[in-house]
């Protein structure tokens, strides 16, 4: 009888590890805080450059204020305005469609849109600096899009 202790032992252990770790697992796989704003789309408009993005405010908590300074790029690279886009209110768990027309801007000449810096990010329990740490950004359109 002694000779299968061991052994039952050891099956007890190998049996009762993924039980023991399956907490661990779960805490990995929750998604970590974030604010995603993806460029969905850039169309002419009577006023320019129309720039179209979905965002989803994943950040736990409502956004009252959510604002970016943006950097516009030509097609040789070259900066070509600086400007804010205020999101206004994102709520907690909402994924929301906000349109910018941009007067004067040409879409087929931007080549990339850079988020420079967030002007605001306020709300209740929200840190100053969560929209910019928590920034995912993504892109449905030829323009590079990003931090």
């Amino acid at each position: 009888m002694t000779s299968l202790t061991a052994p039952l032992r050891l099956l007890t252990s190998v049996l009762a590890m993924p039980l023991a770790m399956g907490p661990a697992w779960a805490q990995q796989s929750a998604p970590a805080p974030a604010l995603t704003l993806e460029l969905n789309g850039a169309q002419p408009s009577d006023k320019g450059c129309r720039l179209t993005f979905v965002v989803n405010n994943t950040l736990g908590a409502d956004l009252s204020k959510a604002a970016f300074e943006i950097a516009l790029f030509n097609e040789a690279g070259v900066v070509d305005r600086l400007t804010v886009l205020d999101f206004k209110d994102l709520p907690a768990g909402k994924t929301k469609v906000t349109r910018f027309d941009l007067a004067g801007a040409d879409c087929a000449k931007v080549s990339r849109v850079l988020i420079n810096s967030s002007t605001e990010c306020a709300g209740t329990g929200i840190q100053p600096d969560a929209c910019m740490r928590g920034l995912k950004t993504e892109t449905k359109t030829g323009i590079a899009f990003g931090v």
